[in-house]
């Protein structure tokens, strides 16, 4: 239990590291809450800062996700452990203290954490988030693709198990921070891939 607690904790603070806000301040100085979207993720970072600080973000983010679980996986005993530690990583992220308990979306990070259960469903995951991606020219319609395909993934992937009970939770996680972007998919108002790129032609 002692064990538990220490490696929840950890992979809680570690989750918890403001990637996108470290990230917008070291290149230009910004709040990345206060520019673009306000989002403090990968998206935000790549659409206000640029294509390199967005691309480190998200790989940052995914590996606050992977590391903990694999390192979990490496020094403890039973199958429960990794999963608790991936949900407290993809908590801090959403809700950082070094954010006033404000975060990102958990896409990458929860991409991170499946990455070291589950690379398969992962796979499945990402290629879903791809595909609808090219598809609508939103990354908000990828990440929400890619969050509906990890739990029937996983489900391919291992079966009936824990594996994909920690899928459901991140997916509807995912599906609940993005209802302000589903409200603005169903306005129009959402921003795609291509106004971005006319921003920067711009």
């Amino acid at each position: 239990m002692v064990q538990l607690m220490f490696w929840t904790i950890a992979a809680y603070l570690v989750g918890a590291l403001p990637t996108a806000y470290i990230i917008a301040k070291w290149v230009k100085g910004v709040d990345i809450r206060r520019v673009g979207s306000g989002n403090p993720g990968a998206t935000n970072v790549f659409r206000s800062i640029g294509k390199g600080p967005g691309l480190l973000t998200l790989f940052i983010d995914m590996l606050k996700g992977w590391l903990p679980v694999w390192l979990c996986m490496q020094y403890t005993a039973g199958s429960v452990a990794p999963l608790v530690v991936g949900l407290a990583a993809v908590a801090g992220h959403t809700w950082s203290p070094f954010l006033r308990f404000k975060g990102g979306k958990g896409v990458a990070t929860s991409g991170g954490v499946f990455l070291a259960l589950l690379p398969l469903a992962t796979l499945i995951s990402l290629g879903a988030f791809a595909a609808a991606f090219a598809v609508s020219k939103h990354v908000s319609v990828g990440s929400l693709a890619g969050a509906v395909t990890l739990p029937i993934a996983a489900f391919v992937s291992d079966g009936l198990s824990l594996h994909v009970a920690l899928a459901v939770v991140l997916g509807l996680l995912i599906l609940v921070r993005h209802i302000p972007n589903i409200r603005r998919l169903f306005k129009g108002q959402e921003l795609s891939a291509a106004a971005d790129s006319a921003k920067e032609e711009l």
